[in-house]
């Protein structure tokens, strides 16, 4: 999962918003984890089920990490004010988006994991916008030339 998000990193750019989905312990945070390093955080990357919401600034970046495991109901992220999060200048990870309800915008990559045995998981890619479908694509081409 480590890998994986280093490899993630590469495509991810401002504005682009990614969902992560999955059971407990399936690797939400560690593909979360591998994303921030693949984007040069070396700083702590903790788990935001308490907070929330973690935010990294990297560089002029913006990320925000949220973990909406906690949501009883779907309001609560409209209470919570984080609409304003989702903009032009930030990335935003989400970790059990399925508990915000349809109020979240739309995801540009989905990232389904399963859990399919002790240490093996199968992550099962989805764009979900034009900006998802470029990204994907860029992927893709970057993992054939082995970079």
């Amino acid at each position: 999962m480590l890998a994986l998000g280093a490899e993630i990193a590469t495509i991810l750019h401002p504005g682009i918003s990614v969902f992560l989905s999955g059971n407990l312990g399936a690797g939400k945070t560690t593909l979360a984890r591998g994303i921030l390093r693949g984007l040069d955080y070396q700083g702590k990357v903790k788990s935001p089920t308490y907070n929330l919401v973690e935010l990294y600034k990297i560089s002029r970046l913006y990320f925000y990490h949220f973990d909406f495991y906690r949501f009883n109901d779907p309001v609560e992220w409209e209470e919570a004010g984080f609409r304003e999060y989702f903009n032009t200048e930030s990335i935003c990870l989400v970790e059990w988006p399925e508990k915000a309800g349809g109020l979240l915008p739309p995801p540009d990559l989905q990232f389904l994991i399963h859990i399919t045995g002790t240490d093996h998981r199968r992550v099962e890619i989805q764009a979900h916008t034009e900006t998802g479908r470029r990204c994907l694509k860029q992927w893709r081409t970057l993992r054939n030339l082995g970079q």
